[in-house]
């Protein structure tokens, strides 16, 4: 009689356990379903885990990067991620980005804190809402191809859009435009969104010039250019622009050192020899 009233408390004992390892379960699962799988990777590809930088391979683990972590790209660095519902992210040097920054929120795409970043919303299974924040515009997806830079330390973001269309927002100013395909803007971060202009499609084929290139370097280069060594800084945040954008890139196994990264070449800048934008 004693064995079975032990054994009974016991059982009731385990019993909140185990339910809250099936509660948990979905939100591990979702949180997995959240990341994003590195496709292709050239150069100095790191995320920040634990605020250090890890270098990221394709054929390896680390290959994803999951929410709230922090992309970190080096001067020769260019990576393409996939996210679950098939869309993708082009990240390219001396970049700075944080993957899914408001999550759970799911249209809370990429935050730019620097550099360049070509994305590409997959439509197959219906309306897919996206948006990309930069220090100085929101950008929301209404169409499927488009380009966001955050372009120097005053905050300037430029979007132009490859295919479809995007709605642009300024963060400090109560405006906002509808950008189309071929169409860029520029916009400033202590100004009103101003003109439109249109790159009849001269940008689309200078980007996918650029994205050739480094797709041919990583084909070619298994493995990625120069041992995709970490980059970054100890102390890297998710939240604070000025001091990620300001602060350097640090010192890393691999990665590379200096101070604060140069604006990325300009659309069909070839690559110099040995990498590009190196």
């Amino acid at each position: 009689m004693i064995q079975r009233f032990t054994l009974s408390r016991a059982v009731r004992s385990l019993l909140p356990a185990a339910a809250l390892v099936v509660s948990l379960a979905p939100l591990h699962a979702q949180f997995n379903d959240a990341a994003a799988r590195i496709l292709v990777q050239v150069g100095q590809v790191s995320v920040l885990k634990d605020g250090y930088p890890m270098a990221l391979y394709v054929d390896r683990e680390p290959n994803k990067v999951y929410p709230k972590q922090v992309i970190v790209t080096g001067p020769d660095g260019y990576a393409k991620f996939q996210t679950s519902d098939g869309s993708t992210f082009e990240v390219f040097q001396n970049g700075r980005f944080t993957f899914r920054d408001n999550y759970p929120s799911w249209t809370d795409y990429i935050q730019v804190w620097m550099g360049r970043i070509r994305v590409q919303i997959d439509h197959h299974l219906g309306a897919n809402p996206n948006r990309v924040s930069t220090p100085t515009a929101v950008i929301s997806v209404r169409g499927t191809i488009f380009d966001v830079e955050d372009v120097d330390q005053e905050d300037t973001t430029v979007v132009t859009v490859e295919e479809g269309a995007v709605d642009v927002q300024h963060l400090r100013h109560p405006s906002h435009i509808l950008l189309h395909m071929n169409e860029s803007i520029r916009i400033y971060r202590d100004a009103p969104i101003a003109k439109v202009s249109n790159q009849n499609g001269v940008f689309k084929a200078a980007m996918e010039k650029i994205v050739r290139a480094y797709q041919d370097l990583a084909l070619t280069h298994p493995g990625g250019i120069g041992g995709g060594g970490p980059v970054g800084a100890p102390g890297g945040s998710t939240t604070g622009a000025q001091g990620d954008k300001r602060g350097g890139a640090g010192t890393g196994n691999g990665g590379s050192t200096g101070s604060t990264p140069g604006t990325p070449p300009p659309p069909g800048t070839p690559p110099p020899p040995g990498g590009p934008g190196g």
